[in-house]
Order: C-alpha cells, then structure tokens, then sequence
C-alpha cells in the first residue's frame, strides 16, 4: 500500500530479499554514550540474521558484542526518486563457537578491509522494517 507521502511499508520477507540485493550497509550503535554509525560490507545468514566479518581487536567488536544495534541498507535511484531503506534491530554477538567459526569462514561475507584475525559479528534479526519511497514524480 503506498500512502500519501510516497512510501510503501515491505513486510519481513521482502525486506530480507532486499538486503540479500546489496553488499554493503551501516552498523548502528553507541559508542562513548553517543551514536556511532559505521559501514560494513556483511551477508545473511540462514537464519536471516546479519553477519559482518571485522578484526578481533576493531573498536566495533568491543562496543557491539552483546548489545542491541540497528543495521540499515538501502538503495535508490536518484533519477527515479526512488528506492528503499531496510532497518534490522538485534542483539550483536562475537561468534565464539569454533565450528560456526569455521563454518562462516567458507560461507560468510568478505571484508573488503584486509584482516588476519578474522571475527565475525551476528546482528539477530528480531525485528525487521523497511520501506519503498515510489516514484512521486509518476503520481504528481
């Protein structure tokens, strides 16, 4: 349903096949008890929750592990006007189990960054929003 300003809400499953489009969205968290946003280039897991690949010593590791974060990717047109914006809201966790490990080693994201202690962040995807902005240009 597109309402009056221009937006169209996407349901779990079409923002989750949205996301599996892009290679790169923004971690959000806190960070010294201010908001601190940081791109990533991250995958989805089976289980539809966000995986990034970083350093074991990178600041991200340290302030996420454990606490709830939003992770947001989006893409549009501007010649369009047009796109859409997804939101993943979780709790981040260091993946620790060796097995899974080396699993995500085989099948997870890349970094784009060149690191040699490889870990891997898991945003649980307890909540999942999005949105599609359409072209207002088609209806004006």
């Amino acid at each position: 349903m597109v309402h009056n300003d221009g937006f169209r809400a996407l349901d779990r499953q079409e923002c989750l096949r949205l996301l599996g489009k892009v290679p790169v969205g923004r971690v959000v968290y806190t960070r010294q008890a201010l908001p601190a946003v940081l791109p990533v280039n991250f995958a989805l897991d089976t289980d539809a929750s966000v995986l990034v690949r970083t350093s074991a010593r990178s600041d991200l590791v340290r302030a996420v592990d454990g606490v709830v974060v939003a992770f947001e990717a989006d893409e549009f047109a501007t010649e369009t006007r047009s796109g859409w914006s997804v939101v993943v809201t979780g709790r981040a966790h260091v993946v620790t189990d060796p097995a899974e490990h080396e699993r995500l080693l085989r099948t997870g994201p890349d970094s784009w960054m060149p690191i040699q202690d490889d870990v891997f962040i898991r945003v649980e995807a307890a909540m999942v929003t999005g949105r599609e902005l359409t072209d207002l240009r088609a209806t004006g």
